[in-house]
């Protein structure tokens, strides 16, 4: 019974997080709609935590986060001279 339970939860997750990565203006609006309809019937803590993080920089929908912070340029490694 717990097997079934772990398996359950973790198929969920899967397909939660590649309906996300497939389909991200969709998840956006799905999970936007969810949060408001908690909040409406007074579940802030779960409308809290479906809410979606807000869209920055290329306006969302291409895949990268709106966390991601410029990498930092990668120092050439340069031959070394022997005299």
């Amino acid at each position: 019974m717990v097997e079934l339970l772990i398996i359950t939860a973790l198929v969920i997750w899967s397909a939660i997080f590649v309906f996300k990565k497939i389909f991200p203006k969709t998840a956006y609006s799905v999970f936007l709609k969810l949060s408001q309809f908690c909040r409406a019937k007074g579940w802030d803590r779960l409308a809290n935590g479906l809410q979606p993080a807000m869209a920055a920089g290329c306006g969302g929908g291409c895949g990268c986060a709106s966390s991601d912070a410029d990498a930092p340029k990668k120092v050439e490694i340069q031959a070394v001279k022997w005299k």
